[in-house]
């Protein structure tokens, strides 16, 4: 693969099965890879071993094949940017950590999570924001060293400087700043050891060469924690786009009570990948056709100009209709067998 070839990816923990959101976020990030002739990479983020489960693991990367989306890179593909699972890259983690700590970007905290419960109320009853106060930053190397003696597992927490704005412009919601001072230092290495998600997912997007990410808006608040971490340690940052979440007809988050399945049950009760892929593909981003694609067309009319910024609701009656659509066109085209990468 060349250097400059547009990268994205899909980085899921493997703590349950693929829902219709997850699955929506891979296929846009292959779809959107599919349209640049670009790559699309998959990594397993299981840092969390005691939720993380090998049989999910293996259900995820079933999922995403019987949908068509085959990764260029990543587990089983393998790659050059490997290991593919986060739980095998702890040591990659902890030079990165070394390197802010002896820079001052970061700094051990030692406050119990009891202390910063009490300081988040407090300032919530005061009409404040939550955040951290840098009690820990103002320790000097001495009273960090008695901490230490006394048998205290500390965090390592972020420096974010108060008087910086970052600014991005989001693929989908166009310019967006915030300040550091409404951020505060943030963790990025547990007490345990094991790396907090706005490091690990920000140093191996960078380290693995993706050059565009696509994800839900509920982490646009992470992106200026990521974007302060790459920057400090000298890492390419990626371009960033947020989309919409999928809502029930209510506007209420999706769930089962909406009709919303797991793509394991959808393949149960026989839906076709494609009656899937047409339906998910429109889900929050619209094509000039409006007739059934199969996954060349539909990697080549998606842009990003055309995501919606309004919650994409689901509708099971779409559903149905796209499966009628892929039954139809079953009898001229062979159904699940052509990947969006072959």
């Amino acid at each position: 693969m060349s250097d400059s070839m547009m990268k994205t990816r899909f980085a899921p923990s493997p703590t349950g099965f693929l829902h219709l959101g997850n699955a929506r976020t891979a296929l846009f990030s292959a779809l959107f890879a599919r349209s640049e002739d670009g790559a699309f990479v998959l990594r397993v983020e299981d840092t969390d071993q005691d939720r993380s489960k090998p049989e999910f693991t293996h259900a995820l990367q079933e999922d995403l094949w019987w949908l068509g989306l085959k990764w260029q890179e990543g587990p089983v593909q393998g790659g050059d940017n490997g290991p593919y699972h986060q739980f095998e890259r702890q040591h990659i983690y902890a030079d990165y950590y070394q390197r802010l700590e002896a820079e001052q970007h970061a700094y051990p905290c030692f406050c119990s999570e009891q202390e910063l419960k009490l300081a988040r109320k407090a300032q919530l009853n005061a009409g404040k924001p939550p955040r951290y106060s840098g009690k820990c930053a103002r320790l000097n190397e001495a009273e960090r060293q008695a901490r230490f003696e006394e048998g205290l597992k500390p965090t390592l927490r972020f420096k974010v400087p108060d008087a910086r704005d970052i600014t991005f412009t989001d693929l989908v919601r166009g310019e967006q700043r915030y300040s550091g001072r409404d951020i505060g230092d943030f963790i990025i290495r547990r007490a345990d050891g094991t790396p907090a998600f706005f490091f690990s997912n920000a140093v191996d997007d960078s380290l693995m060469g993706i050059t565009h990410v696509m994800r839900g808006e509920d982490h646009i608040t992470n992106t200026p924690r990521q974007i302060l971490i790459l920057e400090a340690l000298g890492l390419t940052i990626p371009d960033y786009g947020h989309i919409t979440m999928i809502v029930g007809s209510d506007g209420a988050p999706l769930s089962k009570r909406h009709g919303s399945r797991s793509l394991r049950e959808l393949r149960q009760e026989g839906y076709f990948p494609e009656a899937v892929t047409n339906y998910l593909a429109r889900l929050g981003h619209n094509y000039e056709r409006d007739d059934f694609l199969d996954h060349q067309a539909l990697g080549q009319g998606f842009e990003t100009g055309r995501l919606g910024k309004a919650p994409a609701r689901y509708d099971g009656h779409q559903l149905l209709h796209w499966q009628h659509q892929a039954i139809v066109a079953a009898s001229s085209v062979p159904i699940g067998t052509v990947p969006i990468y072959q």
